[in-house]
């Protein structure tokens, strides 16, 4: 073997010969006057060298070698590359093992893999799997695949569709598929996007991971699925809790997939993620990257996140391909025509006077200090920043719990329901809620509630000519909330997401309904703000500025 083959010479090398010699070959020392070297494979073969050009070097100066080194050397760097692929169940990575150094093949594959010095070889993301092995082949690499992971699985059975999509859903579905069956579909609540994820299904007609928010996502999926398509339940997978069964078509949470997508990954080559703006979560991120899956679908009423991170998504899922606002599909008739009211309030004198006290106290602790400042700073252990966010979180409370908008949202209800209209409010903190549901005598909806109890609410205001339900965020995903046309927001955030979610709830169409969503906002207080930040959410998500 090259690796171990010494060769000496007497002749003292200056700083120039040393550096030519040892791109061939590793110094091992001198002693009594000669200089020992190892030949290195990984050398010559990153350097470009053959045989002639490492023969050359040594008999330049004056190197001792037997006479079979050529005959070594020429088997050595003849050698086919080849690489073995393998999964290693305790990183649940895929590793890489060379049969020799890869030299300009790494820089193709760089981007794609992480090198092992102690185990020399190269660990690779599940995500990446096919990709690496798609560039290696189009390089001449052989590459012994035993892992036993394909790229396409195609269904066991002829799946059929038996819906219509309108035709922004075929449009929807064409963008995707002309982007290599990858992509996000940012469409409004209401719009059937699980519809188009089940087309898409039916045209790819390959093995599906639907990774779904909550468990009432999940069961509407399969609901979906059995009245949309000629599958059998017998071909459906819930793989939740105790149940874990993986179908031809498997269905789970993002909570389970994120424990066992190493289970789950070697049966599917399509991957559908429900409310994919939760997927750029640390963990969340995990089952995006973990999965061999190339074709995958992402849905959403809106990707954007204001923390940034749905710049992580959009390269896990291959970009938005498609996005229609509430306004386009309302001028389309898809969705009902709608209003957005802002009602201004201001806090008691009792109230304002507190706030005031609170915002003081705030400023003595932070000084000219961001709020993101104060956040890194109290996760640091900062007692100040802990106190700071202590108090911010009360004038927090104080704002949206204000007596003026509780009153203001019982004269709204009044009014709205002696039109006979039926009324959400979207409450966000529980006590709030149920101190408006009882005030009005209204339907209240909370996440603590049990599967059973959340049924019967939601029967009892389906049923319902007019009326009200109170919710708080349990409304705002993964509940098939009845149709309303009046919206009432008391106390929220200013998540443009969350905004978009609430409003999709209203906007089922009817013949002569028009929606109205309420927001009602402190004046003088941060609300101000962030009730303008909620209003341009349409105007502000422009696609081709997120270099999607």
């Amino acid at each position: 073997m090259v690796a171990n083959y010494v060769v000496s010479t007497r002749k003292w090398l200056d700083d120039d010969e040393f550096r030519e010699v040892i791109s061939i070959a590793d110094y091992l020392g001198r002693e009594n006057g000669v200089s020992k070297f190892s030949l290195n494979l990984s050398k010559i073969l990153r350097n470009g060298f053959d045989v002639d050009d490492v023969v050359e070097i040594l008999e330049k100066y004056d190197f001792t070698y037997s006479e079979d080194l050529i005959k070594i050397l020429s088997k050595e760097l003849s050698r086919e590359v080849e690489v073995v692929m393998e999964f290693d169940v305790n990183s649940k990575n895929i590793i890489l093992i060379p049969n020799t150094y890869l030299g300009e093949i790494y820089e193709k594959i760089k981007n794609y893999v992480t090198y092992d010095r102690q185990k020399k070889n190269f660990k690779v993301l599940p995500y990446y799997f096919f990709t690496v092995v798609k560039i290696l082949t189009d390089l001449g690499v052989k590459v012994i695949n035993n892992t036993g992971f394909k790229e396409l699985q195609p269904l066991p059975f002829k799946l059929e569709f038996k819906g219509s999509l309108r035709d922004y859903q075929v449009e929807a579905l064409d963008k995707w598929i002309s982007n290599n069956y990858q992509g996000i579909i940012a469409l409004p609540t209401g719009s059937g996007k699980t519809v188009i994820g089940i087309a898409a299904i039916c045209r790819l007609s390959e093995r599906c991971l639907i990774v779904t928010y909550t468990k009432d996502q999940l069961t509407q999926w399969v609901d979906s699925i059995l009245r949309f398509t000629n599958a059998s339940r017998s071909a459906i997978g819930m793989y939740y809790s105790e149940e874990k069964n993986i179908a031809p078509i498997t269905l789970t949470t993002y909570q389970t997939a994120y424990k066992y997508i190493t289970n789950l990954m070697p049966y599917f080559s399509l991957l559908i993620i429900d409310e994919v703006h939760h997927l750029p979560a640390e963990k969340f991120k995990h089952i995006a990257l973990y999965s061999i899956a190339q074709h995958r679908m992402g849905l959403s009423a809106t990707p954007y996140r204001e923390d940034g991170k749905h710049t992580i998504l959009f390269p896990l899922m291959g970009g938005v391909v498609y996005y229609k606002t509430p306004t386009e599909l309302a001028e389309m008739g898809y969705l009902a025509p709608y209003e957005v009211i802002t009602i201004y309030v201001r806090l008691t004198p009792d109230e304002r006077k507190k706030y005031l006290e609170l915002i003081k106290k705030y400023r003595e602790l932070v000084g000219s200090s961001t709020f993101e400042d104060v956040l890194k700073a109290a996760k640091n252990g900062n007692p100040k920043a802990l106190e700071a966010l202590k108090i911010h979180t009360s004038i927090k409370l104080l704002v949206q719990k204000s007596r003026s908008k509780v009153e203001k949202v019982k004269e709204i209800i009044e009014s709205e329901v002696s039109k006979g209209n039926k009324i959400i409010v979207f409450a966000h903190y529980v006590d709030l809620a149920e101190e408006i549901a009882k005030s009005v005598g209204a339907l209240l909806l909370t996440g603590d509630m049990d599967k059973s109890r959340r049924e019967y609410i939601l029967s009892k205001f389906k049923q319902m000519k007019y009326g009200v339900l109170v919710v708080t965020t349990v409304g705002d995903e993964g509940l098939d909330i009845p149709d309303a046309s009046v919206g009432i927001l008391v106390a929220g955030t200013g998540s443009r997401r969350q905004f978009i979610q609430r409003l999709g709830r209203l906007l089922r169409p009817k013949e002569g309904k028009k929606a109205v969503l309420y927001e009602i906002v402190v004046r003088g207080t941060s609300e101000e703000l962030q009730s303008k930040r909620r209003k341009s959410l349409e105007l502000d998500l422009d696609i081709e500025d997120q270099n999607i």
